[in-house]
């Protein structure tokens, strides 16, 4: 798990601190929860937003379809995927 004591967390866990109601324990764990987020590989993407859609009663067109469109708007996108590499990536 990501470390929430260095200086530039607690920077910014001050600065939630300050400008939001959230307490620090609060603001700390959202700062680990976004690092964490961010931190999401595109394998680690594809297969949990899979999972989600798929316990919705989603197709796998469908889902297929979705996660192409939701790929590029990542903080870091990825090379475009093609239908082939996303499934080699949920069935291996």
């Amino acid at each position: 798990m990501l470390e929430a004591r260095t200086p530039a967390h607690d920077d910014l866990i001050d600065h939630l601190v300050r400008t939001t109601p959230l307490q620090r324990g609060e603001a700390a764990r959202v700062v680990l929860d976004v690092l964490a987020y961010f931190d999401e590989t595109t394998t680690e993407f594809v297969r949990r937003r899979h999972r989600e859609m798929q316990a919705k009663g989603m197709t796998n067109a469908e889902i297929f379809d979705r996660v192409t469109e939701e790929l590029p708007h990542r903080a870091v996108a990825p090379p475009e995927l093609s239908l082939r590499q996303l499934r080699r990536i949920v069935y291996g």
